[in-house]
């Protein structure tokens, strides 16, 4: 799409990156993209193309052999990712929150020892907050880390890691009340460990299990696992950042910028949905003409168009606010929300252009019409997202009476 969802103020470099990136996006994934889907397929050609491209160090300082590029430069890539195929944005996104984690809170030995692999893409990352029982509710997490000497064992379930499988390296949070005496805050006694394992599935290593993909409605291609710790021993010097204590904040900041890349998606994904839509629009005919023609369909395609420019905006907004080093936990929120919500919008008013056939799974709009949903409760739902919004507007808003 050339006109819609154009970012100002861009430099050479980074006009550059999007374009390679566009290229790639056009050539070798819209065109393979729904026939592996159907297929619940792990797209790996593509994750090497993407490898070769440099993309999985996009955000990696160059010291450690990345390209040390911006956060927006990263979402605007995300965005154009997000819109051959969204599970690969998943793939990408999960690694850069580790990497992103490690870069602001790792210790110095433990960014020289991953973050170089990290940017050549030989180790891919995954981080796992979530457990069965929880949802959104962080603080209620009951898997827990006991210090043995030198070690910590690690015991309990945690659920809906993106590349569980695939992965080598997850960044888990647990609870771990050594040197938390009872009665301190839940989110003070949590600490983030860094769990090296092979890839694939059963026990990846002592006391590891990851039983298998969960399947999914969309969100296909990319695997969706449980972790199963019973009696995981992990090196002291694997707490992240080398104190425990502060997995929660570190989570929390992973996140932030994660919700960054979520509105990076919806943007991708209804972009998408708008080209399907104004280009069958203009094929179709009904009454002796296209049904572009129609006002009830310029009705549509003007709505579309406009959710596609405001959920672009936002995103870019939040990106650069997190890239100045200012606070942007309201601007990504916001972004967040917005664009997950306007996807949804625009997928389905593209869906219906398509009447009958949107309904067949010989036509694109069918597999974004499942994969939409996947963004209003990734990196928090909706009703997160307005009590993160809520919150900070009456910081900024107090009443002075």
């Amino acid at each position: 799409m050339a006109r819609l969802a154009q970012t100002a103020g861009l430099t050479d470099v980074q006009q550059e990156i999007l374009s390679t990136v566009r290229d790639f996006v056009d050539k070798e994934i819209i065109p393979v993209a729904t026939e592996l889907e159907h297929r619940d397929e792990y797209p790996q050609a593509i994750v090497d193309g993407l490898k070769e491209l440099g993309l999985f160090g996009l955000m990696i300082p160059e010291e450690y052999g990345g390209l040390g590029e911006s956060l927006l430069t990263y979402a605007l890539c995300v965005e154009e990712i997000a819109r051959g195929w969204m599970s690969v944005s998943g793939i990408i996104n999960t690694h850069f929150i580790v990497a992103y984690m490690l870069k602001q809170h790792g210790t110095q030995e433990q960014k020289d020892h991953f973050l170089p692999r990290m940017a050549a893409g030989d180790i891919r990352g995954a981080f796992s907050m979530s457990e069965p029982g929880l949802g959104s509710d962080v603080s209620a997490i009951t898997s827990k880390a006991v210090k043995d000497g030198d070690e910590y064992v690690l015991n309990g379930q945690k659920m809906w890691l993106t590349n569980g499988g695939t992965s080598s390296l997850v960044a888990v949070l647990v609870r771990s009340d050594e040197g938390h005496p009872e009665g301190t805050a839940p989110h003070r006694s949590m600490t983030t460990f860094l769990v090296e394992k092979e890839p694939g599935f059963g026990e990846v290593r002592p006391g590891l299990t990851i039983p298998g993909k969960i399947e999914k409605m969309g969100y296909k291609g990319v695997d969706t696992t449980e972790l199963i710790m019973d009696g995981l021993r992990i090196p002291a010097d694997r707490v992240l950042g080398g104190v425990t204590g502060r997995g929660f904040y570190q989570m929390m900041d992973g996140v932030e910028v994660g919700r960054v890349n979520v509105a990076a998606r919806g943007c991708g994904v209804a972009q998408r949905a708008f080209e399907l839509g104004v280009q069958y629009a203009q094929q179709r005919h009904t009454f002796g003409k296209p049904i572009a023609q129609h006002q009830a369909i310029q009705f549509k395609l003007a709505e579309m168009a406009t959710k596609v420019e405001a959920a672009h905006a936002m995103m870019v907004n939040a990106a650069r606010k997190k890239d100045s080093g200012e606070r942007n936990d309201l601007e990504a929120g916001m972004a967040k929300y917005l664009a997950s919500e306007y996807c949804k919008e625009v997928v389905e008013d593209a869906f219906r252009i398509h009447g009958g056939y949107g309904f067949s799974k010989e036509y694109e709009i069918e597999r974004l019409y499942r994969e939409a949903p996947m963004l209003l409760i990734g990196e928090g739902t909706a009703e997160i997202q307005k009590m993160i919004i809520g919150r900070r507007l009456l910081e900024e808003y107090r009443f002075q009476g």
